[in-house]
């Protein structure tokens, strides 16, 4: 298949908010539709009515679009091969349930729900706890297989509810190629009588899931592993549909682990370990229930569309950092693994680190004027973001700082405990001194006065340094104490002197008491 003609669709179910496993799925959808030039779909596969979630199908796009993800075509950018919903195709799909059971290999079943418990509670008393509508089984039940074609005629002529299923042919290997996992082999033996067509006049997952790629011409189904097990079905439908010729290639993508690697990655997981498993937050439309998305926690889309990448899939060298494009050009399905991929969320705060910490301040500053309430300039945020973005994983950390806003209130007790002395609040005086006499305060005019100051006064910096920092931020640690101070401006920081010696003399002479 040449390269032009790549097709590939990813299709989820409207049923609640998207897991980051589907927008993995989306996303190597998208890198190798873009790496082939060929075109990357959404369909909205709803055949489920009862299972639909008001406004999941606009979080899906939502959150598409926000991860950089726009499908080429989609319901709301319709292309050639529309409807874009399978509710919307509904009527396409009776035809090819209709041809199967011409052709033979599909049957009408009137077993009623209560019949198939019933089956299920026998096969449970003789020790079959598996029980399966399958090519044995299908020998004492109720449909067309069974009764005469008259029967099924009048069972249908008056309106008997019923459902169509595939009739799988007995120990036959059914064979394909999984581009990432190889050749699989599964005997029907092992397979049931999937429904294919339900009695409410909708298809199952099966059939329109087959019919609707055969449909758009889809070239490779890239889904997750969850499939794999339906896929010899799926290759079936296509041999008895005729369409044998154009069936896409297949790739099975590996599950997303919780941290442990002890089982596939949950929303519970999430909740439990302090971390979201949904790119944008989701509200329950029935219980309101709110759970928390990548973008509302500060994450970059960069960041977390980097880090999915790396979930199951590896460039084959030592880069971790990959832009969107950057990602396209080295993405190909023969390194996708097959086994789970462990989600870190350690690792993820990395990816975001690496992201905040190549952005420019001027970006930063950007960012962090639509979350501070301080009246400051844009300069003055460039020159906040470029202290403490190595000491930052979101943008949001930025300004935990709050000294660069406002003086301390309060003192870190170990360094006034460990390093304010009787003598301290002389040396820092001659300390303030020497600062006043800094006509231009910029970083490196501090540091040059104040190592004259402890070469004049022959002290040493762990005795100075500390109770600098602590009169001027109230911390124990932090960014550089000059380039801090030349930020503050030389009358803020004198400031925090006067009042800083006075409040920490106050609080050392109450401990002493």
């Amino acid at each position: 298949m040449s390269q032009k003609n790549v097709r590939v669709r990813f299709a989820p179910s409207p049923t609640g908010p998207l897991h980051m496993g589907g927008i993995r799925t989306a996303l190597y959808n998208y890198l190798f539709a873009k790496k082939n030039k060929g075109d990357f779909i959404l369909r909205i596969e709803d055949t489920d009515q009862g299972r639909y979630v008001p406004g999941a199908e606009k979080y899906i796009i939502d959150a598409l679009n926000w991860c950089g993800l726009a499908p080429d075509e989609s319901p709301v950018s319709p292309g050639d091969f529309g409807p874009y919903r399978q509710s919307e195709r509904k009527q396409m799909y009776r035809q090819y349930a209709d041809i199967l059971i011409e052709k033979g290999f599909a049957y009408y079943a009137f077993d009623t729900p209560e019949d198939l418990e019933n089956m299920r509670d026998l096969a449970k008393k003789a020790k079959m706890p598996n029980w399966q509508y399958n090519v044995i089984s299908r020998t004492s039940m109720k449909n067309s297989l069974t009764l005469s074609a008259d029967e099924t005629e009048k069972m249908l002529a008056n309106g008997d509810p019923f459902t169509i299923r595939i009739k799988m042919p007995r120990n036959e290997d059914v064979r394909f190629y999984d581009e990432i996992r190889g050749w699989v082999i599964v005997n029907t033996n092992n397979m049931d009588d999937k429904v294919i067509f339900k009695g409410d006049g909708m298809p199952t997952y099966h059939l329109a899931n087959v019919v609707d790629d055969y449909n758009m011409k889809i070239s490779h189904v890239i889904r997750g592993e969850e499939w794999l097990p339906s896929a010899p079905l799926h290759v079936l439908l296509y041999k008895y549909l005729g369409w044998e010729e154009v069936m896409p290639k297949f790739a099975h993508l590996p599950l997303i682990l919780k941290p442990d690697g002890n089982g596939k990655l949950s929303k519970r997981d999430g909740d439990r370990l302090g971390f979201p498993v949904f790119p944008l937050e989701w509200t329950d439309p029935e219980t309101k229930e709110v759970s928390s998305g990548y973008k509302e926690k500060g994450y970059f889309k960069d960041a977390f569309i980097n880090m999915l990448a790396f979930l199951g899939w590896n460039p084959g060298d030592s880069r971790e950092i990959f832009s969107l494009p950057e990602l396209i050009d080295a993405f190909s399905l023969e390194r996708v693994g097959k086994s789970g991929a462990k989600f870190d969320p350690d690792k993820t705060k990395w990816f975001n680190q690496q992201y905040l910490r190549s952005k420019s301040n001027t970006e930063l500053a950007e960012l962090l004027q639509h979350k501070t309430s301080h009246d400051v300039c844009l300069e003055y945020l460039e020159g906040v973001a470029g202290l403490m973005k190595e000491r930052a994983s979101f943008v949001e950390e930025l300004l935990l700082d709050n000294y660069f806003f406002t003086a301390p209130k309060e003192y870190d007790a170990k360094t006034l405990r460990k390093k304010w002395k009787p003598a301290t609040a002389t040396n820092m005086e001659l300390l303030k001194t020497a600062l006043m006499t800094i006509s231009d305060f910029k970083a490196e005019n501090i540091e040059s006065v104040f190592k004259d100051f402890l070469l004049k006064n022959e002290l040493g910096m762990g005795a100075a340094l500390p109770n600098f920092r602590l009169l001027v931020t109230g911390k124990g640690m932090g960014p550089s104490m000059f380039e801090t101070a030349a930020l503050l401006g030389k009358d803020e920081v004198l400031k925090r002197f006067e009042n800083g010696i006075q409040s920490i003399e106050n609080i050392k002479a109450n401990l002493a008491t």
